[in-house]
């Protein structure tokens, strides 16, 4: 146990004596790791480190780092990959309610960098997943059944022309 600093030395001078007496005692050798680098370093050259450390032993990915505006943006750019991947309209409604809410929040009170994001019509997203529904549904009865699945190849569902506004709007 380390004895108080004496009243009239400095925190500096004393913790100093303290590491030289120490040292003169032999407490720091044979250390476990002496001579080696710091353990999860990475990169010496490498600021973030720490943080990139940190994000992969707690098993977050970058994404908890970003403003809302830009995960908002990537949501919205995922959206036809994502709904595709839904079994049912109410999912989809689901889905699209929640990023719509998310949304409005963020343009209500706009922080980080200013990314242009507006809500999506909820009935544009369920027509464009129907109809790829359908498409897929109906390419897969039509195949013969000796078909492989390598060779298989997704078919993009025939959209009909929105207007300027609506194109506008989707866009963000």
């Amino acid at each position: 146990m380390t004895e108080r600093k004496p009243a009239g030395m400095q925190f500096e001078s004393w913790i100093d004596k303290q590491v030289r007496e120490a040292t003169e005692r032999g407490e720091f050798d044979n250390l476990p790791g002496a001579g080696k680098p710091l353990p999860g370093t990475g990169d010496p050259y490498d600021e973030n480190w720490w943080l990139k450390n940190y994000l992969h032993r707690e098993g977050v990915g970058g994404d908890g780092l970003l403003p809302t505006s830009l995960v908002l943006r990537r949501d919205l750019e995922r959206l036809p990959d994502t709904v595709a991947a839904m079994n049912s309209e109410a999912e989809v409604r689901e889905y699209v309610a929640d990023l719509n809410s998310r949304i409005v929040d963020w343009v209500r009170m706009p922080h980080g960098p200013q990314v242009r994001v507006a809500p999506v019509h909820t009935a544009d997203v369920v027509e464009n997943w129907r109809s790829a529904r359908r498409s897929s549904i109906a390419a897969n009865s039509a195949r013969p059944a000796a078909e492989t699945s390598a060779a298989r190849t997704p078919t993009a569902p025939a959209r009909a022309r929105r207007s300027w506004w609506r194109r506008l709007l989707a866009r963000g």
